[in-house]
């Protein structure tokens, strides 16, 4: 049985491709498709002034945490420093810039004051284990698979509106006891 494949069969190089080949074809062309999809929803990025905001996201949490982590990564364009100042959403009562570090071989978390510097022509990563948020006094619980906004301010660029992927619970790390 003969298949014909119009558009993927075509001609190439002056000359026509077979059935078998004309497949593959489709089928590559599907797969990066689907590739070139993929990566257009699972990258986000939010922009203001000098800055961009790539990828936040946050973890689902369990029914009863008072607590939920967020993190991306901010890229400063520009030829001047900028700081992250605050931050605010409606999925917490407050939201606050957060570090992890170790000191005598305990790991310690404490809320950063003064807010984070993005250098010039830089970048700075909030992460599981070093720079995060802590959406504080969670109003419900972020479930995999959903968004919420929140709205980062910075003390040059401004105000800038944000949307945290909701990824997998994955390891809480203790962080329900980081609520007080």
């Amino acid at each position: 049985m003969s298949h014909s494949f119009p558009i993927a069969a075509g001609i190439v190089s002056g000359r026509t491709l077979s059935p078998a080949r004309a497949r593959l074809g489709t089928i590559m062309l599907a797969f990066v498709l689907v590739l070139v999809g993929a990566q257009t929803v699972l990258a986000h990025e939010f922009k203001v002034g000098d800055l961009e905001i790539e990828h936040p996201w946050s973890r689902a949490t369990p029914a009863g945490a008072k607590v939920a982590g967020g993190y991306f990564t901010i890229l400063n364009k520009g030829s001047a420093p900028d700081r992250l100042l605050s931050i605010s959403s409606d999925v917490s009562e407050k939201a606050e810039l957060h570090e992890m570090g170790v000191k005598d071989g305990v790991m310690t978390m404490r809320p950063v004051s003064g807010g984070l510097e993005v250098p010039a022509g830089g970048k700075v990563a909030l992460a599981p284990g070093g720079y995060h948020l802590m959406f504080i006094g969670l109003k419900r619980q972020p479930k995999q698979g959903e968004k919420f906004a929140a709205t980062l301010t910075f003390e040059k660029a401004g105000a800038v509106s944000v949307e945290f992927a909701v990824e997998g619970m994955g390891e809480m790390g203790g962080m329900d006891d980081h609520a007080n």
